[in-house]
């Protein structure tokens, strides 16, 4: 499971480092084989280790693709959609056209959601983190009614 948020720097040649506590998770989950691709809502990346992703592209690539709608979101994903793999230093080379979806320049921010990772360009993620997260009423999410911390 991964979890947590990590301020990193993407090298001169676009290289993340992958923070040790999860290069080893990675390492034996799916021998640091990923799969990188652009967020269908926001300007972030996502970052599957393989086996989670092939159940999602599975999914994808059935879907109706009569419907615009869903065309849209398979182009998305499945067109930004890139096999990665960790190199001996525990880096991930993003391919320029991943970067240029995500802004991404130097600095990012690396978060944990569970079964994936979201790497998101620094200064985006700070105004997302500004945004207080209230719900009025009526507007909770189906599924969150109940929800406590």
């Amino acid at each position: 499971m991964f979890q947590g948020a990590a301020q990193l720097n993407l090298d001169s040649k676009g290289r993340l480092a992958i923070p040790a506590k999860h290069r080893d998770a990675l390492i034996i989950q799916c021998e640091g084989k990923l799969v990188m691709t652009a967020d269908h809502q926001d300007a972030c990346l996502l970052i599957y280790p393989d086996s989670e992703w092939q159940p999602i592209s599975e999914q994808l690539r059935k879907m109706p693709s009569l419907n615009s709608r869903v065309r849209q979101l398979q182009r998305r994903l499945l067109g930004y959609a890139e096999s990665v793999e960790m190199d001996a230093a525990g880096r991930l080379l993003i391919s320029q056209a991943l970067r240029a979806y995500a802004k991404l320049d130097k600095q990012v921010v690396l978060v944990g959601q569970g079964n994936k990772f979201e790497l998101w360009d620094e200064a985006r993620w700070g105004q997302l983190s500004e945004e207080s997260i209230s719900f009025s009423e009526g507007e909770m999410p189906s599924g969150m009614e109940g929800f406590t911390l």
